[in-house]
């Protein structure tokens, strides 16, 4: 393996092993510290992740780049942790029941409230902007974090809520 590629798979192993502690949560026997943190964690709101994240899936984004959907479906990926739904015959989106399926198997790659530790916004992004996209097979999806799509994933890795003002974005 290149040596310079070594130290992102690391990293990424590392984010993934930390995601994946914080979204089971902490042990039973945890200090009253962390519990008032739990209070403080943003929760993922769905409303907003099928209406400015999910689409982002489905979108064309650059001749050099194929729909994160193209790789990302179950049929494709088989089972990788990021395993979007595939689409019914003839519909150009998901179910509501896919789509509560797809918010759950994503928000299993990300920590709310904490952008920089959260796969789906570090794989995709070039690693200038402090990213492990060299390590994404799809590539540099995002060249900066000024992208207005990373930027509604970081939203709704933040917590925001779909109100009447975000639903226009």
């Amino acid at each position: 393996m290149d040596s310079r590629i070594l130290p992102k798979v690391l990293l990424a192993a590392c984010a993934l092993v930390t995601a994946a502690f914080v979204y089971a949560g902490a042990p039973p026997a945890r200090a009253q510290g962390a519990a008032a943190a739990d209070a403080q964690t943003p929760q993922l709101d769905y409303e907003f992740f099928k209406a400015r994240v999910e689409p982002i899936f489905l979108k064309h984004r650059s001749a050099d780049h194929a729909r994160c959907y193209t790789c990302h479906q179950v049929g494709h990926h088989g089972g990788g942790p990021l395993s979007l739904d595939t689409l019914p015959a003839g519909k150009d989106f998901w179910t509501e029941e896919q789509s509560r399926h797809n918010f759950e198997t994503v928000s299993k790659l990300v920590v709310p409230g904490n952008p920089s530790i959260s796969l789906l916004l570090r794989m995709p992004m070039a690693p200038e902007a402090g990213g492990l996209a060299d390590t994404h097979q799809g590539g540099r999806q995002f060249a900066t974090e000024d992208d207005p799509d990373w930027k509604n994933m970081k939203a709704w890795v933040l917590g925001e809520k779909l109100t009447s003002s975000s639903k226009a974005q």
